[in-house]
């Protein structure tokens, strides 16, 4: 393909997703970013970010939203700039506070208790799997609570990574110990060894 031909695909592409977004034609937008973790997947409906997706989960992550959310999804970067702003701010230690609209659909009743609560513990804190179970009303059901932390789809801006196990050790993390120990790390949290 000639430079002149590639730079026409590229404006009648950018043209395509200006019209589709204008027209409410996208459900889902998304986009990739690259980070100290990795690449992320993040994607956003017109509610809110939906999904975080790890490198290794990028194209499960799009079955998943044109499965469960719609499947009119779109590349759609500029929707995505809110998230990725934050983000950049986050890893480079100039956010403590998402402040992000967040789309809850692929998040059920229980698990949406659980990571409302999560979402709640301050940057460079963290608490207990068993210590969350407590104070989203069921006490005993700690293994319940890790895994509606595994299942949490918007991982980094809604902190699953903040809990631990009693005794602070690190648990469990649906993106990989390392990523997690990276983050608290990253956070200022991790407990004393």
């Amino acid at each position: 393909m000639t430079a002149t031909a590639s730079t026409r695909l590229a404006g009648a592409l950018e043209a395509f997703r200006a019209r589709a977004e204008r027209e409410a034609l996208v459900e889902v937008g998304y986009a990739t970013m690259d980070s100290p973790i990795g690449t992320l997947l993040l994607a956003a409906t017109p509610e809110g970010l939906v999904r975080i997706a790890f490198a290794e989960e990028l194209d499960a992550a799009l079955v998943e939203l044109a499965a469960r959310v719609s499947p009119r999804i779109l590349a759609a970067p500029q929707r995505l700039d809110p998230a990725r702003r934050q983000l950049e701010r986050y890893f480079g230690r100039g956010l403590t506070r998402f402040d992000l609209p967040i789309d809850r659909s692929l998040i059920g009743p229980f698990a949406r208790r659980v990571l409302d609560r999560t979402a709640a513990i301050p940057f460079g804190d963290f608490l207990s799997y068993s210590q969350v179970a407590r104070e989203v009303g069921t006490p005993l059901a700690a293994r319940a609570v890790g895994n509606a932390l595994g299942s949490n789809p918007i991982p980094v801006v809604i902190p699953c990574h903040r809990v631990l196990r009693t005794g602070g050790k690190l648990g469990g993390y649906g993106g990989g110990l390392p990523r997690k120990r990276f983050l608290l790390e990253l956070e200022g949290a991790l407990p004393a060894a």
